[in-house]
């Protein structure tokens, strides 16, 4: 008779649904975990309990989780729970745990003993020489394009063989570069991320006696993050579960946010079908956020229809009010922004307890500028700063090929961006010439191109062409207007926009998002254009170099460092898993979020509101809703509804943030003729009393930027200051003493 456990260290820190949920029987198990509800202590808990009270072996549980860092925690707290090593245990991600399966089974599994990992750049290289190799055109048969059609239908567990064409020669083509990719690998002995899950499932599955071997010792089956996995890894798992097995899941269907990669919140429902006698147990007492942002949470995700259904809730406070700032644009609300930060810091708080969280890293432009002005460290966290990505730095080469030709930097960059022909090979070439000749590349491409006849050499006559034609059809245009007219006519737009149009919905989703993603940074940059082009004040460069410089000291500027005390800035799918005392959710506007593309799918929509809620319950103490009733997208003001979200909170723990001085907002003056009565209030930022004439909402007229609005006015006497929307001009700062504003 085996001797009694002390079972006080495992179930006693729980609550009542965690210890429920931890001291399940050994059958099949799903557990609810609400976000903050403690699941990674369930887990853990967990393991101990089938270790001490179950008296299962170590060597016979299976722990998968999705990141390196969860498998870390996880196999700590396990260790300090029962006080040793817990030894032959097995936990790990998906990927890592596959990949030890392979390496034990390189034989079983048809791979070479030493096989190699290929990462995302080295599979996409791998793909763009077989299309090369098959004398295709790269424009036409994206690397990216064929690499995720590749991982797209690995992780829905379809080799080439099991892919049929319809017909289709673009289909047809794209399956063939598929089944060259897995020669290619197979000759080079490496295998990429997706064929580690697929080439695990197969071993198993088509290798009864050695899936009978691991069906036998691995009893205890336990996942982590279930909403999150996909069509192979459900596949995988239940095959290792097995008929009569009783795995252990851990998730939350309220935070499937990952559809656009593979991720099937529908695993959850076909978990119970599969195991229709599987226990449900649900989480809901949170231990992170307070009592108002929960009911808000709960008012929002209730508007999601086929959820398994749970309702967070707490002990601890209160809680303030959820805050709403509806702001006139979108440098309105950063700078709001900015200044809760300073008056949060101000307080004795940390900048690192502040999340600032959007929906399309295309926002952070905004928001970057406001904390640079403001002196206030941050960091992009799992991106990078707008003016350092690829597309904008991308469009900024044309830019200043425009501005300069014989920046040879520029035009390393985009001579071959779109793809026109012109290799690498080219490229030295034309580097030894410019290099012996002491001249520019640009020059030695002339100087080819007037000696020398062939593709290559049309080819780069061609771009050159392109350029001076460029240069032409912008001379005298505003700012934005050159900057929009670039990105189109460069190719730019319908380059990255091509992936976003070719992708079906079910195989491109990820490089869809990622397409959208760049697309709408370059719009952004259109926008950053028109707000410098009518506030800069710098009048000693035109006004394409003087935002050339711009954007290169922007880029420039330093984030804070990994250890400097920082705001976090990011989307709102990385925050997923994090927390903070001061959450900002920020540009809550139709169309932006929930976005455009999921107005017309009941699923996105659906998805979109997962991400709110997700992004709502990151929030600790303070959680701020905040959206622009006017927003520049693409160079053009837009007047975008507040977000349906906004209306799903319960309003009465939504608390609208007011001015000091009730006055009616100001709006564009055309707005304001459309519309009677204005808009809501806005900030008066000083007490004192504004200058004759000059109340908030006038209309005035400026003898060079013609008819506006007053938004604001600062000060009095000689050194007032007033803000006026022009109609045709933007928004400007004016002095008082200087401007001769006439009242209308």
């Amino acid at each position: 008779m085996r001797p009694l456990m002390n079972l006080d260290p495992i179930l006693n820190p729980l609550n009542e649904a965690q210890r429920a949920a931890v001291s399940a029987p050994l059958v099949p198990v799903l557990v609810l975990a609400g976000a903050g509800s403690g699941k990674t202590r369930v887990l853990t808990h967990r393991i101990a309990w089938l270790i001490q009270a179950e008296h299962a072996s170590p060597y016979s549980i299976l722990a998968v989780t999705f990141t390196n860092k969860a498998a870390g925690e996880m196999r700590g707290r396990v260790e300090q729970i029962l006080g040793a090593p817990p030894g032959v245990l097995w936990i790990g991600t998906f990927h890592g745990i596959a990949h030890r399966l392979l390496r034990l089974h390189w034989r079983e599994a048809g791979l070479p003993q030493g096989f190699q990992i290929l990462d995302s750049d080295d599979q996409q290289r791998l793909v763009k020489r077989i299309i090369r190799a098959n004398d295709l055109d790269e424009s036409r048969w994206e690397p990216r394009e064929v690499q995720w059609f590749i991982n797209s239908n690995k992780d829905e567990g379809r080799r080439p063989k099991d892919l049929k064409s319809g017909n289709d020669p673009t289909r047809a083509q794209m399956i063939r570069l598929y089944g060259l990719y897995e020669e290619a690998c197979a000759r080079a002995g490496v295998v990429d991320f997706a064929e580690l899950l697929l080439r695990a499932y197969e071993l198993w599955r088509d290798g009864p006696e050695l899936l009978a071997h691991y069906r036998q010792r691995f009893r205890h089956v336990l996942v982590d993050e279930f909403q999150d996995t996909n069509s192979i890894q459900y596949a995988w798992l239940r095959l290792i579960a097995g008929p009569d097995g009783h795995p252990f899941a851990v998730g939350d269907d309220d935070q499937s946010i990952y559809r656009w990669r593979g991720a099937r919140v529908e695993n959850l429902q076909q978990f119970r079908r599969d195991y229709p006698t599987a226990k449900l147990y649900r989480l809901e007492q949170n231990y992170r956020s307070t009592a108002a942002i929960l009911a808000a949470a709960n008012g929002l995700i209730g508007h999601n229809s086929g959820r398994l259904g749970k309702t967070l809730w707490t002990n601890g406070e209160p809680g303030l009010p959820i805050q709403l700032y509806a702001a006139f644009n979108e440098r309105d609300e950063a700078e709001f922004v900015a200044r809760r930060v300073a008056d949060y810091v101000a307080g004795g708080n940390r900048r690192g307890d502040v999340a600032v969280l959007y929906r399309s890293n295309a926002q952070s432009r905004a928001f970057e500028e406001a904390f640079i002005a403001g002196r206030i460290p941050y960091r992009v966290y799992g991106g990078l700063r707008f003016f350092e990505r690829a597309e904008i730095k991308d469009s900024l080469a044309y830019l200043r090929l425009l501005s300069n030709r014989d920046d040879d930097a520029a035009y390393e960059r985009v001579v071959n961006l779109p793809t026109r022909g012109i290799g690498e090979r080219t490229i030295e070439g034309l580097r030894e010439e410019a290099r012996n000749a002491g001249i520019s590349l640009w020059k030695a491409a002339t100087a080819r191109s007037d000696a020398q006849g062939g593709r290559t050499a049309n080819a780069l006559r061609g771009f050159q062409d392109l350029i001076d034609r460029l240069a032409r059809e912008t001379a005298g245009l505003a700012l934005h207007e050159q900057i929009d007219h670039v990105l189109k006519e460069s190719g730019l737009i319908e380059h990255h926009g091509r992936e976003k149009a070719q992708d079906s919905p079910r195989e491109g989703r990820g490089e869809m998002a990622r397409s959208e993603a760049r697309l709408e940074n370059l719009a952004e940059l259109v926008s950053a254009a028109r707000s410098f082009g009518t506030e800069s004040t710098d009048l000693e460069l035109p006004p394409l170099e003087a935002f050339l410089a711009h954007a290169a000291l922007e880029s420039g500027e330093r984030q804070s460092d990994a250890g400097e005390d920082g705001v976090q800035m990011m989307t709102l799918h990385m925050a997923k898993g994090l927390e903070f005392r001061f959450v900002f959710l920020c540009g809550m506007e139709e169309g932006l979020f929930p976005h455009n593309r999921c107005m017309s799918d009941l699923e996105a929509l659906e998805e979109e509101r997962r991400l709110c809620y997700v992004g709502m319950t990151r929030a600790m103490k303070h959680l701020y809703l905040t959206y622009a009733e006017q927003r520049r997208v693409h160079g053009m003001d837009t007047h975008p509804a507040p977000s349906r979200f906004i209306k799903e909170v319960p309003q009465d723990i939504v608390a609208e943030v007011r001015p000091r001085v009730q006055v009616a907002r100001a709006v564009t003056a055309a707005r304001m003729r459309r519309e009677q009565p204005a808009a809501p209030a806005i900030r008066f930022r000083s007490e004192e009393p504004p200058p004759p004439g000059m109340r908030l909402g006038a209309r005035v007229r400026h003898g060079k930027f013609g008819e506006g609005v007053v938004l604001n006015v600062e000060g009095s006497g000689p050194h007032a200051r007033v803000q006026v929307s022009f109609e045709q001009q933007g928004t400007k700062w004016l002095m008082m003493q200087y401007a001769n504003l006439e009242p209308l």
